[in-house]
């Protein structure tokens, strides 16, 4: 009998995906691909709240999507209602929470903690939520998936999980959607009307990603540079706690709000370099994207970003503005440095697919699989 599994798939539908929403929509896709090659496939239950676009996910022999809509704690209540009347084999959810009661074998991703780091960039409401429900699906999950090394230690040392549970399945960025011409770069100056030079972030403006602290580097690098005419672009939604006078000292600042996938290449490979100075990230998509792009990396020297730049990137103490600033203008200064950092950022680009993503889930599944087998035979 193969094996059936369900799939919270509520969070690969939204409108506009943020990086837990991509992961969940890239990944699904790429275990339904991989399914198909497999000697003896999965039987896919996908479940959704909102009834997904009809070219969400590839049509398969061996999946089916079921939309069950419910207005609030769809996880809790709908879902796990619909696991206790078709009890599969495991359960995978793909975004931090498991419900509270269901039937089996649960597999669960945890993206990052940041909730434990930066407690202040919550609400209370949220924080006790995110803590109470990250450490319920860490106990009650068989496996546990964790986007990077930094949020496996991270599970160990803040909830005691077990190192043996932990499996690190690195998300992936589609590079193909990332090789941007020079009409997609001037296509994104065009709409977001930028000058020819300009640093770029992107993410959601909220304190954990250090905005305030980006902008005074910039106004540094300003001044240093004697240069009004280059632009620090910040691409992304005004998040919880987003706080105006962050913005405030230097010129020449662009605030484009969400930035779709569509887009965000172009804008990345116009820029001069992907300035992320964040405080804490479980795995930092932009930073993959930008190398795809060919362009240069600054990123912070701490949680997860050391473990994806490497040497593609110039890693600075995201506390410290002037080394922000300093990296920067080797950016933006010395070509030969830029040119290898580029270069360098293609090749590390290439270790993050979700085809390999896919693969270490379908591991999980094999081997979650194996132990219920060995469960069903024992009784």
């Amino acid at each position: 009998m193969p094996l059936r599994i369900a799939i919270d798939a509520s969070r690969a539908n939204r409108a506009q995906p943020t990086g837990t929403e991509q992961y969940a929509r890239r990944l699904i896709q790429a275990l339904i691909k991989l399914n198909e090659s497999r000697r003896e496939p999965f039987r896919f239950a996908l479940y959704f709240r909102d009834a997904p676009g009809t070219d969400l996910f590839a049509k398969s022999a061996y999946v089916e999507e079921i939309v069950i809509p419910f207005p609030r704690l769809w996880t809790h209540l709908r879902f796990a209602a619909a696991l206790w009347r078709t009890r599969p084999d495991i359960t995978f959810v793909p975004a931090h929470t498991l419900p509270f009661l269901f039937p089996g074998t649960g597999l669960v991703t945890v993206h990052d903690l940041g909730y434990r780091h930066f407690p202040a960039a919550h609400s209370r409401v949220q924080r006790v939520y995110l803590d109470r429900s990250t450490g319920f699906s860490q106990r009650r999950a068989a496996l546990v998936l964790a986007d990077s090394e930094t949020t496996a230690k991270d599970l160990s040392r803040i909830y005691g999980t077990r190192a043996d549970k932990i499996r690190v399945v690195y998300p992936a960025v589609d590079g193909a959607k990332f090789a941007s011409s020079n009409q997609a770069i001037e296509a994104a100056r065009a709409r977001y009307q930028l000058p020819s030079r300009y640093f770029v972030f992107i993410g959601t403006l909220q304190p954990r990603k250090n905005i305030e602290r980006l902008v005074q580097a910039f106004h540094l690098w300003q001044r240093e540079h004697d240069d009004r005419d280059t632009a620090l672009v910040l691409a992304g939604a005004e998040g919880w706690l987003f706080d105006e006078t962050w913005l405030h000292g230097a010129s020449n600042i662009r605030v484009t709000g969400y930035i779709d996938e569509a887009r965000k290449g172009g804008l990345l490979a116009g820029a001069i370099a992907l300035v992320f100075p964040s405080l804490y990230e479980g795995f930092g998509f932009p930073a993959v994207e930008a190398m795809h792009c060919g362009t240069p990396v600054i990123a912070s020297d701490t949680s997860s970003l050391p473990e994806l730049v490497g040497d593609a990137g110039l890693l600075v103490d995201p506390l410290n503005v002037s080394a922000i600033a300093g990296a920067m203008s080797r950016c933006s200064d010395d070509a030969a440095l830029r040119q290898a950092l580029i270069e360098r950022g293609f090749q590390r680009a290439r270790r993050f697919t979700w085809d390999a993503a896919a693969a270490k889930v379908m591991e999980a599944f094999d081997e979650l699989g194996a132990r219920t087998g060995r469960d069903r035979a024992s009784i």
